[in-house]
């Protein structure tokens, strides 16, 4: 419809009505408009008497109207505190459909958990995503919604309670990770490429695996207790009475609360301690046709081995030169690894 044409039909429909407000809604998210319409639309109470015309835009840029001082009204943004406040009156539901048997839940402690832990959870998502991506309330509501269901899915499982936030989400860290979530898609995510690409990655060379292996041990375990976990002739634990294991400290519980070893960043380790560790946890000797030292190249290469001091600096096999494992090699990539090789990484690994 021409402008010219709206003008006229309404100069014809408010004909004898002295004032009306007519409200264009995020008018800026059109595609390809002509330069000439918003300001057009701006001035078309100038054609009809008694109109009043409302732009409601998100990103004003320069002359936006061509024309200056047009009144306006700015309404900030919202804060962080704020946008949890408003986003927290409507709780979603932790529980699709009936409730677990095996749980003695009724609607009334259903609508108090969730609303318990989904404030949490709308927090964790700004401070990751929110604060830098999805700044409007829109954006953040939406990417709140996309995730519910994904984080709360070991709850439903029964892997974790609905009280268990800390614990949920550090098991739900990679969400707050990937930004593939902002994105809006029409396709499904690709959950068979995604398992067939792990697939691939656990393809490796047997003595490849091995040195990663060795590689995770060694940035993960201080180097004080090599002689503890790969000594042969020293025993990891004493055998008391009555079976179980005694350790030393007399029995007394710490008072203080350590984090797993895999959750915490890879140390560096020289190169000699990786062939020593790895010469520890192969089960056999090693074929006098394997170099060892290719392999670490080609891992190094791979960015799966790196230096200590950032990715491809120097010589991976320089002496004296310290390197840890990849940022690829996570511990469910380590796990994947030794289960693919049946070796048992949790008695190696420092608690």
């Amino acid at each position: 419809m021409r402008l010219s044409a709206l003008a006229a039909q309404l100069q014809r429909l408010l004909r004898g009505i002295e004032k009306y407000m007519l409200v264009f809604d995020g008018i800026d998210r059109q595609r390809e408009p002509p330069p000439t319409l918003l300001p057009a639309l701006a001035r078309l109470g100038e054609h009809v008497p008694g109109l009043t015309t409302v732009l409601i835009v998100n990103y004003p840029g320069p002359r936006f109207l061509h024309a200056a001082g047009i009144p306006h009204i700015q309404f900030p943004p919202y804060s962080r505190n704020q946008s949890i406040h408003i986003l927290s009156r409507e709780p979603l539901d932790i529980f699709t459909g009936d409730f677990p048997a095996e749980l003695d839940y009724d609607d009334e402690t259903h609508a108090e958990d969730k609303s318990w832990l989904w404030p949490r959870f709308c927090a964790a998502v700004f401070d990751s995503l929110g604060q830098s991506c999805a700044r409007d309330y829109s954006s953040f509501r939406s990417v709140c919604h996309k995730l519910w269901p994904t984080f709360v899915s070991p709850i439903r499982k029964g892997d974790f309670g609905t009280r268990d936030f800390s614990r949920l989400l550090v098991a739900q860290r990679k969400l707050f990770q990937e930004e593939s979530v902002l994105l809006d898609s029409i396709l499904s995510p690709p959950t068979s490429v995604t398992t067939a690409r792990r697939a691939q990655a656990y393809n490796l060379p047997y003595y490849a695996k091995y040195i990663l292996i060795a590689a995770y041990l060694c940035s993960s375990n201080p180097a004080r207790l090599d002689q503890l976990y790969f000594s042969q002739t020293s025993e990891r634990k004493r055998r008391k009475k009555g079976g179980g294991t005694a350790r030393s400290g007399g029995g007394k519980p710490s008072q203080q609360r350590k984090l797993p070893r895999h959750l915490l960043a890879p140390s560096a380790f020289p190169l000699d301690r990786l062939l020593a560790v790895l010469h520890t946890i192969l089960p056999h000797d090693v074929r006098s046709t394997i170099d060892m030292y290719a392999q670490v190249a080609t891992l190094a290469s791979l960015r799966l081995l790196v230096r200590a001091g950032g990715f491809g600096g120097g010589d991976p096999l320089e002496a004296g030169g310290k390197g840890k494992v990849g940022p690829a090699v996570s511990w469910d990539f380590v796990k994947g690894l030794a289960g693919s090789l049946e070796f048992a990484l949790a008695d190696y690994l420092a608690e």
